[in-house]
């Protein structure tokens, strides 16, 4: 199998960062990147990161904006300004921003960050703000950026609408001059039920119109998830095999070998279905389900999305019982390493009865996918991390070979693999060479890196902060994308909190408990483990 090469990796760790900008620098010397500078230019603006000082700011933030620098992407007339509780000044905000790159530091880069600004204050503060107003006219000033202007909320989900509304009654959420923006880019998670998001969504839309809101998912900046669009609307062989007629069931896995790490607390309140299913397993289901848009813009694909999303069916109270498996990882063994529990995490209640690993059975009522389930898992402690998509077809109607002629024949299948080898995998049936007549299931791949070796790929923050900048919602969630993501788990939920659900366990390092096989097995079909 070729591997893809990563040209443009998200980590930030000193040991892989020279190489990782030497591959970037490298269009400078190889004629097979010459004119492939990018089209797409953030215009004049500034960037307001909340939560400066915080660790999404320093291993994803920072890095997706270096990289822009780096490829020409970010005009001259471009400021930041970082806003944390964190005791800091500009220079200290500076050398983060350096340090968040690692020990190879780009001269684009270098000369962006001289100009970055810092606000020390608390959230609720109207002199934080105060503050922050005074910088930005300062930048306006100096760089020339027009007012224009891109809120990030990279802070824990408490701190959201006071920020917000400390924003509006500072005034910040308005344009101050003509034909400039005002922007807001809001992470995951949007709430943590139906009824906390819509009043998440009311107290943001006090301040901001819906225009001005980018939910941020980085999953649908991934090159696979957007590569759905092209692979389902651009090709013509895959269109007619697409729906019921072919399709036997749907899987998607999104699989990781870490645990929670220092990442008990924020667990406690999440659990996976919050963390993974209601965010990014929907958003990636949408897209899968989604009938073709009338046209390739924002509100195009996002209508389809939300149709395909109303179609899936909201499981009843007794589907939630017995359609879902839930568990948590105990001691075990992941990559010939011994690993604790979930209750023996830092952070981790030690009679916590948080789910870390969650099967469900889907259905969906509509005419291209009635009849076909979906069967979705996640969790952590698993054997490897890899998110997929997994598309098996029906069997042929008839198959003229003996028994020993196909021992080797598997299901016909197609594999969207988003994480971390993205590309895109067909299974099919082909003889095996030699004097006897027999079929064994073989692998037709592309892998990004190989495929498309001269281009740099971009990382899912990368792209999605420069569509921010230049007002592309396309790949963002619409808000009544996310309430029909909620609609969808809130029996589940409901059903966890007023029954005595059974909380199921798996060693670390295997593929999560055995009632989470018996949910496909009760179908007479078994899970695909990568």
């Amino acid at each position: 199998m070729v591997r893809a090469r990563n040209y443009a990796g998200a980590g930030s760790a000193a040991g892989s960062s020279a190489r990782h900008w030497q591959r970037l620098d490298d269009r400078t010397v190889n004629p097979l990147l010459e004119g492939l500078e990018p089209e797409r230019v953030a215009p004049p603006a500034v960037l307001v990161v909340f939560g400066a000082s915080g660790d999404l700011t320093a291993r994803k933030l920072l890095p997706a904006l270096a990289r822009l620098a780096l490829r020409g992407s970010l005009p001259g007339a471009f400021g930041v300004v970082g806003v944390a509780r964190t005791e800091m000044d500009d220079a200290g905000f500076a050398e983060r921003a350096r340090a968040a790159c690692g020990e190879a530091v780009p001269p684009a880069w270098t000369d962006l960050v001289g100009g970055f600004r810092y606000v020390c204050g608390e959230y609720e503060d109207p002199e934080t703000f105060k503050r922050l107003e005074e910088v930005l006219e300062e930048i306006d000033a100096a760089r020339g950026t027009a007012g224009n202007r891109l809120y990030y909320l990279a802070t824990p989900p408490s701190t959201f609408v006071p920020i917000v509304r400390a924003m509006g009654e500072a005034g910040l959420n308005r344009a101050r001059v003509e034909d400039t923006f005002v922007r807001i880019v809001v992470e995951k998670p949007y709430g943590r039920d139906l009824d906390s998001a819509l009043a998440l969504d009311a107290a943001i839309h006090e301040v901001f119109d819906e225009s001005q809101i980018y939910r941020i998912d980085h999953y649908l900046g991934k090159e696979t998830v957007q590569n759905l669009l092209a692979f389902r609307f651009a090709n013509t062989i895959f269109e007619p095999v697409w729906n019921r007629r072919y399709v036997d069931h749907i899987q998607i896995t999104a699989a990781e070998s870490e645990g929670v790490g220092h990442r008990g607390a924020f667990y406690e309140e999440a659990g996976a279905l919050r963390d993974i299913v209601q965010n990014h397993v929907m958003q990636v289901l949408s897209l899968v389900l989604m009938e073709p848009p009338v046209s390739m813009d924002a509100d195009g694909i996002r209508d389809e999305k939300v149709k395909a999303l109303k179609a899936v069916e909201i499981p009843t109270p007794e589907e939630a019982m017995t359609e879902v498996v839930r568990a948590r990882y105990i001691e075990g063994w992941v990559g010939g390493e011994a690993v604790a529990g979930y209750r023996q995490e830092e952070g981790v209640d030690p009679h916590s009865q948080i789910e870390t690993f969650v099967a469900l059975r889907l259905r969906v009522d509509d005419w291209r996918w009635a009849g076909v389930p979906i069967y979705i898992r996640a969790g952590k402690r698993l054997p490897k991390r890899v998110t997929e998509v997994a598309l098996q077809f029906k069997p042929v109607p008839h198959l003229p070979f003996r028994p020993w002629q196909m021992r080797g024949l598997e299901p016909n299948t197609l594999l969207l693999r988003i994480q971390p080898d993205e590309g895109i995998t067909l299974r099919f049936g082909a003889k095996v060479p030699g004097p006897h007549f027999e079929v064994r299931s073989v692998s037709m791949e592309m892998l990004y890196g190989s495929a498309f070796p001269e281009f740099m790929a971009a990382d899912a923050y990368e792209r999605l902060l420069l569509d921010a900048l230049l007002g592309d919602q396309t790949l963002f969630i619409r808000r009544d994308e996310v309430m029909q993501a909620w609609r969808i788990v809130a029996p589940l939920l409901e059903a966890w909190e007023n029954e005595a659900v059974v909380l199921a366990r798996y060693p670390a390092g295997t593929w999560g408990p055995k009632e989470g096989d018996l949910l496909m097995a009760r179908d007479g079909r078994r899970w695909r483990n990568p």
